[in-house]
């Protein structure tokens, strides 16, 4: 089978999209994850396939595939990045919906940046002690669509992502499915930089949507941060995290950032 496929990257977190609105791909983890592996592969964090939305609840559905082929509930950054491949593909004017596996996402357009409505974050847990390999952690959670843990510090240069990331990610606390991990430094009011190991990559991406508004909103829960929320990420670009917060609980989640196309091509799988 030969795949036509659109390169794609949201902040540095990149990905292959795939028109598949005849249903005719069927890929299996393991196809998913040779087209994502960096050596025999295009190489990407996660795929992208865009169907019909059965449900009738979206205008569109994704299926999404991690790059170790495992299947993803959401991804903030390439939502942005889905957002703009249906806009370019279908001619949508203003603002389009689609279904993910976390439920419907929203976008709306502003030039090559994207802002997305994102589900209602929940299961919000603060200053949990985790014992790890250098001590007991304090640790913050928030689902923001997949799981995140939130850990504050002082460098994020210094941060063992890939080690402690790991860790954290397999921890017997956040079992049986595991959980993001973002490493988080704040810099000024209303400002944070985040780095992130991410679930199903298992390794750190350059950016991570969901887990920097999951960031975010740990930070205003904590810190006192008002929105909207600017997030540096390790690929260098800045995303913005807006919401509504009232009694403690966050409402209108929205995630903007850019969304760029990188090339086309095809590749045999």
């Amino acid at each position: 089978m030969v795949l036509e496929f659109t390169k794609m990257n949201g902040a540095g977190n990149d990905f292959v999209v795939v028109d598949n609105r005849d249903q005719k791909i069927r890929l299996t983890p393991e196809q998913a994850a040779k087209i994502c592996d960096r050596h025999r592969g295009v190489g990407a964090d996660g795929i992208m396939l865009l169907i019909h939305c059965a449900s009738g609840k979206a205008d569109w559905a994704w299926e999404f595939f991690n790059s170790d082929g495992s299947r993803a509930d959401m991804c903030g950054n390439g939502a942005r990045c889905f957002a703009r491949f249906i806009q370019k593909l279908t001619g949508a004017k203003g603002a389009i919906t689609f279904e993910t596996v976390a439920g419907v996402i929203s976008a709306s357009f502003q030039g090559e940046r994207v802002t997305i409505n994102l589900t209602a974050p929940k299961d919000l847990r603060l200053n949990e002690s985790v014992a790890l390999k250098t001590g007991a952690t304090t640790i913050h959670s928030l689902n923001t669509g997949v799981p995140h843990a939130v850990v504050f510090v002082e460098d994020a240069d210094q941060a063992m992502v890939q080690s402690s990331g790991s860790e954290v990610r397999y921890h017997a606390h956040f079992s049986p499915k595991g959980t993001n991990v973002n490493f988080v430094q704040v810099l000024g009011a209303n400002s944070i930089r985040v780095r992130t190991y991410e679930r199903g990559v298992e390794g750190e991406t350059l950016a991570c949507g969901t887990g920097v508004t999951a960031s975010a909103l740990v930070s205003a829960s904590l810190k006192n941060f008002k929105s909207p929320v600017e997030i540096q990420v390790q690929g260098g670009d800045l995303l913005e995290v807006s919401f509504d917060e009232a009694n403690g609980a966050f409402e209108n989640v929205r995630l903007t950032g850019p969304a760029d196309f990188v090339f086309e091509g095809k590749i045999q799988v």
